[in-house]
């Protein structure tokens, strides 16, 4: 099965719009009150935007999980998302940016991340898995499964355990291969046993916003 589309995630509260290929909405059903469940790790209160030209994985299951950790300001706060999987990934031209506001004396600063680019080989993952917020980019997968329950997503490299926020018996999907173009995603944390850059260039800039400074 092949499924080809063009959109974006948008968020309400805990509703999580699935990528596109998604043609439905699933409330996942995470109950914060429910007892102590520690995430893999406390994220940070900055969000990070990424961009590649290209995405090619294997082995991709996606599910609806909540990520805590702290705001700027160091108060607790929880962030709903849809955590990607692909037990095997390659990206071309990968850019990552994050902002961090009012810096002393400096304004905001960011940091810009590049690697993968013109004459250096490709950004190589493996059990990648990225807590997203928003995506953008032309999709397409193959042997597609929707609806499945979280914990059954075998195609993928399965959930990440140690503890996270996440309903095992929740809305999935999953499929043998994904493809996505034009990708641009916002995320709160990014997690692989393996993660090669090759080219890997890291800049400091002053100020926001634009292709130049953050990478869209």
């Amino acid at each position: 099965m092949e499924s080809q589309v063009r959109g974006g995630t948008r968020w309400k509260r805990f509703a999580v719009v699935m990528v596109p290929s998604v043609a439905a909405t699933a409330a996942i059903g995470v109950a914060l009150a429910q007892g102590a469940l520690a995430a893999s790790f406390s994220v940070s209160g900055q969000e990070f935007k990424v961009t590649a030209d290209s995405l090619h994985g294997t082995g991709f299951a996606q599910y609806g999980a909540v990520d805590s950790g702290y705001g700027l300001d160091g108060k607790k706060t929880a962030h709903a998302v849809a955590v990607s999987s692909f037990t095997d990934a390659t990206i071309t031209n990968m850019c990552q940016s994050v902002v961090t506001p009012d810096v002393p004396f400096l304004g905001p600063i960011t940091l810009r991340l590049e690697a993968g680019g013109p004459g250096h080989d490709k950004v190589q993952a493996h059990n990648l898995y990225i807590d997203v917020s928003d995506l953008q980019a032309d999709a397409t997968f193959n042997g597609i499964d929707i609806g499945v329950a979280a914990k059954d997503a075998s195609k993928g490299p399965g959930m990440k355990g140690n503890g996270e926020q996440a309903n095992p018996f929740g809305f999935a999907q999953q499929a043998d291969s994904a493809d996505l173009t034009g990708v641009k995603q916002t995320a709160w944390a990014t997690t692989a046993g393996t993660f090669k850059l090759s080219g890997l260039h890291m800049s400091l800039h002053k100020g926001t916003g634009g292709p130049k400074i953050e990478c869209y």
